[in-house]
């Protein structure tokens, strides 16, 4: 009778401990879409300037100039004034002291005030895949979010979940993956999520 009382126990114990793992298996299949919950590291901050990038250039009071610029293949810009200058690996605000220095240097201006603004990262750019009318690779623009960026690819399909959809970003040497509902960011329930370079989204279809 003992022999037969512990064997009971040990299928009865089994079997919570089942119950167990099927409850916490769907507690986080239900709230992978809920994007309140997502713990996603912060976009890191990179905004040197490159190769086909494009920027705002202003120097206060000089009204009949150029102000945007793309930067050639060769990390240069034509800017006026100081005509070729080398801006790929810089931040903007040094690309600022650059011209004004230069400005200075050249005797056109006195005290200069310059101003640069990165308009579009075309060297950085996010993807985004599945159910989106126009799935491919987006350029990085300051400020850019998951909200913003699917309206840049057209928007969902008739068949898209939007209450599943997954971001991948590299984080260190590793990458990190949540899944997100756009549903709610769209609803006001929940923030929309920046992103950063490099960050893949990819956006599934509805189940029928």
């Amino acid at each position: 009778m003992t022999s037969e009382r512990r064997s009971l126990g040990g299928i009865g114990e089994s079997r919570r401990a089942l119950l167990a793992l099927v409850a916490l298996t769907a507690l986080d299949c239900s709230g992978s879409g809920d994007s309140r919950q997502v713990h996603l590291p912060a976009p890191s901050e990179k905004t040197v300037i490159g190769p086909d990038d494009v920027f705002t250039l202003e120097i206060v009071g000089e009204k009949d100039v150029p102000t945007e610029f793309k930067v050639a293949s060769d990390g240069t810009a034509d800017l006026p004034y100081v005509r070729t200058v080398k801006v790929a690996g810089l931040e903007p605000q040094a690309v600022a002291r650059v011209v004004r220095q230069l400005l200075i240097d050249k005797k056109v201006l006195v005290d200069p005030i310059v101003i640069v603004q990165v308009k579009e990262y075309n060297t950085r750019s996010v993807i985004l895949l599945g159910q989106v009318v126009k799935p491919g690779s987006f350029p990085l623009t300051p400020g850019l979010t998951l909200i913003q960026a699917i309206s840049l690819a057209g928007g969902l399909t008739a068949i898209a979940n939007d209450n599943r959809v997954s971001l991948t970003r590299k984080v260190g040497n590793s990458t990190k993956t949540v899944v997100v509902s756009v549903d709610r960011i769209t609803e006001g329930e929940a923030q929309d999520i920046p992103l950063q370079a490099g960050d893949r989204i990819y956006v599934y279809e509805r189940l029928f």
